[in-house]
């Protein structure tokens, strides 16, 4: 009997299998798997060049330096520059034009012998002792006022800040108008009430306090905004806590309001203090430091002995003795809260002992 043929069989795709297609993708399929086992056993691919990061650091300072040099320059050529300048300075004899004289510590000894230079502090100081009060406790009495509830207040708030806008020497222009003792308004309102005409800036006795009132005129609505946001923010359940304990106007004020205002009072007291040790253009515009030397103030005798009597060392000199009282003043807050809390930490610890 003969033998049967043997029946073919096709692929399940219906294509012939290709040995050169199996045996290219199990080399493929074994290439990514050696990559593979590359990737997870850590070896890197590409290796950073050497001091890359720090060439790319170097290159972003440069950059950073290149953008911030300008105000850099500046902050040295009109500050840090005259600052060591004026300090060598003061150590001199230098009129500006001939060349200087080292005189040590001279400039600051014939300070202490000088007449004027003490008439200047004494109206310094009593223009601050004047002014920085005065203009803390209206500022108060306003912003009170101002935080109630009235019709145009935002009116009114404008008006009293409108004068710390205006420069100092256009008040003292407006002022010198106003108050000139033949012509000024001041005195033909004055004349018409039946009182004797003033001399005002021109008078040894008024000149000084006529500044103190224009400074008041001009520096008392900051003081005003200031406390009036710091009144805004004191704590309404406090002041409604104080009245059902049955605590009057007063005493709402004193134990509940002036307590929360502390510290904006100790930072106007601060910022007024050292405004009115620095005055200058008000009285370089009204007065020029008369009648008399009684309006002149350490700032105008600054200028008056380095600029008009070409003393520029004696003028340095009085100019740092102003600087080392204003880091005195600036160092009282600080030194007192440093007091304070130390107090506060020994009390602490003893109440725990």
């Amino acid at each position: 009997m003969s033998r049967l043929p043997t029946p073919l069989t096709l692929p399940d795709n219906g294509h012939e299998p290709n040995d050169h297609n199996d045996r290219t993708t199990n080399h493929n399929g074994a290439r990514g798997d050696d990559k593979n086992r590359d990737t997870a056993s850590g070896a890197p691919g590409k290796r950073p060049r050497p001091g890359a990061p720090r060439r790319r650091m170097r290159g972003e300072s440069a950059t950073a330096w290149a953008f911030i040099s300008p105000s850099v320059l500046i902050i040295l050529g009109l500050s840090v520059v005259p600052v060591a300048w004026s300090l060598l300075l003061s150590f001199q004899a230098d009129d500006l034009v001939t060349p200087s004289r080292w005189v040590g510590l001279g400039n600051y000894r014939a300070l202490v012998a000088d007449p004027h230079f003490s008439q200047a502090v004494r109206n310094t100081l009593l223009y601050t002792a004047l002014y920085v009060p005065l203009s803390i406790g209206l500022g108060l009495l306003l912003a009170l006022v101002l935080n109630q509830r009235i019709r145009l207040v935002g009116v009114y708030r404008t008006l009293i800040f409108v004068p710390f806008v205006i420069s100092a020497t256009a008040q003292g222009v407006l002022f010198s108008f106003i108050l000139d003792p033949e012509f000024g308004a001041a005195n033909s309102v004055l004349h018409k009430l039946g009182i004797s005409s003033q001399g005002f800036l021109t008078d040894p006795g008024q000149a000084l306090l006529v500044l103190v009132a224009i400074s008041l005129w001009s520096g008392t609505g900051f003081c005003v905004v200031v406390t009036l946001a710091a009144l805004q923010d004191v704590s309404p359940s406090l002041i409604e806590a104080a009245r059902l304990d049955g605590a009057g106007r007063w005493h709402l004020l004193r134990h509940v309001i002036l307590p929360a205002l502390t510290p904006v009072i100790a930072f106007l007291l601060l910022w007024q203090t050292i405004n009115a040790l620095q005055v200058f253009d008000l009285v370089y515009v009204t007065t020029k430091g008369g009648p008399l030397g009684s309006t002149t103030v350490i700032v105008y005798f600054i200028w008056e002995q380095a600029f008009k009597n070409f003393t520029a060392g004696y003028g340095a000199a009085a100019a740092y003795a102003l600087a080392l009282a204003l880091l005195l003043i600036a160092a009282v807050p600080r030194v007192t809260r440093a007091v304070r809390s130390r107090r506060e930490n020994h009390r602490l610890e003893g109440a725990a002992r």
